[in-house]
């Protein structure tokens, strides 16, 4: 199984805020703070499945997605199985309100100061750092910025 996780984010006032979201009580991780995270469909390519996820899961649009530089991974015992997630961050205004679809239940804005608080996972924690560091030194590479249809 091949996943993908998605980071949306956005900057206002010179700090980056993270929008992240609960899941509902009937869904795995049932009510842990997350970003959205998905499987990658048969014939679909990664950042595809990140566009399409992100869409599907909050039917929102991202003025611009990227590739963070670095995967979510994980041992998952139950199947014995290693994952390298791919990690995206998806740009949006912060005005935008998300349409949840069933597997959450809540969102909201967050800034990194507030990460370990709500994010429980250690790579997702990294990952919301690695982002706000890139974002607020300036360093989205050119090769990074996903150039599909949106």
């Amino acid at each position: 199984m091949r996943l993908v996780d998605v980071y949306p984010y956005c900057e206002e006032q010179n700090r980056v805020h993270h929008l992240i979201f609960k899941r509902s009580s009937d869904v795995i991780y049932s009510q842990q703070w997350r970003m959205i995270g998905g499987k990658v469909k048969d014939g679909e390519k990664v950042y595809e499945a990140a566009e399409r996820e992100f869409k599907e899961e909050t039917a929102l649009i991202a003025s611009s997605i990227w590739t963070i530089p670095s995967v979510n991974s994980f041992y998952e015992y139950q199947s014995d199985t290693v994952h390298h997630i791919p990690a995206f961050a998806a740009e949006i205004d912060s005005k935008a309100k998300p349409e949840l679809n069933h597997e959450y239940s809540d969102w909201k804005w967050i800034t990194i100061d507030k990460i370990d608080h709500f994010i429980v996972w250690p790579e997702q924690q990294r990952l919301m750092k690695l982002l706000t560091s890139i974002i607020k030194n300036n360093q989205i590479l050119e090769e990074w910025i996903i150039k599909a249809k949106r």
